[in-house]
């Protein structure tokens, strides 16, 4: 059995202090990570896969977009205008600190 001694550690601050305040919101997770594999995606795409309405979806976009970590480009496919959604250079690695401080935090898993 592992056990914690009390008192502080002398390691430094606790990782929690370095998680991104803009994705501790599981929708702003969620779409941040849809993202981050891939080149750019349709805004249908992303809505569907977080499972959130056309509205939700937006409403969070602008929030990770006025952040400068989601790039927002519109455009027509034939007749009808789409949008698509691309993670910045700055919020790929703002979600790379976010998991790295969260893989500190949850520790190695037996």
């Amino acid at each position: 059995m592992t056990t914690a001694a009390s008192g502080g550690s002398g390691q430094g601050p606790h990782p929690r202090h370095e998680l991104e305040p803009l994705l501790t919101s599981a929708v702003r997770l969620s779409i941040v990570a849809a993202l981050a594999p891939v080149e750019k995606a349709e805004f249908a795409y992303v809505r569907d896969l977080v499972e959130l309405t056309d509205s939700a979806l937006s409403k969070q976009v602008s929030r990770l977009e006025e952040a400068g970590w989601v790039a927002v480009e519109k455009g027509q496919v034939g007749r009808r205008p789409r949008t698509w959604l691309r993670l910045t250079g700055e919020g790929l690695a703002a979600y790379r600190r976010h998991l790295a401080a969260l893989a500190a935090i949850a520790g190695p898993l037996r």
